[in-house]
């Protein structure tokens, strides 16, 4: 992940949550996130709960679900984990 969050995420997320979350605290949960966690499917709905709650963002199942398929069908990795920030800022 880049050294650097997006601010343009940061703000979007502060906007949409209306709860500032700081560059530290993504950091901090990135930090936590390694290539396996992309691929399996239980931690990659683990590491979206714990977005979602960070955010204040409630996530149904569905959503969950809905993710979970595209970042399997996208490749996604961590060098593109603000992607699936700001994919869960759209749901």
């Amino acid at each position: 992940m880049a050294k650097n969050i997006s601010k343009d995420v940061l703000n979007a997320v502060n906007k949409k949550t209306g709860k500032p979350i700081s560059e530290n605290a993504v950091k901090q949960l990135a930090s936590g996130v390694t290539s396996d966690t992309m691929q399996d499917e239980a931690e990659l709905r683990k590491l979206i709960k714990r977005v979602s709650t960070m955010a204040n963002v409630p996530v149904s199942e569905d959503t969950v679900g809905d993710i979970v398929d595209a970042v399997k069908k996208s490749g996604m990795n961590l060098s593109n984990l603000e992607s699936l920030v700001k994919m869960m800022l759209k749901k």
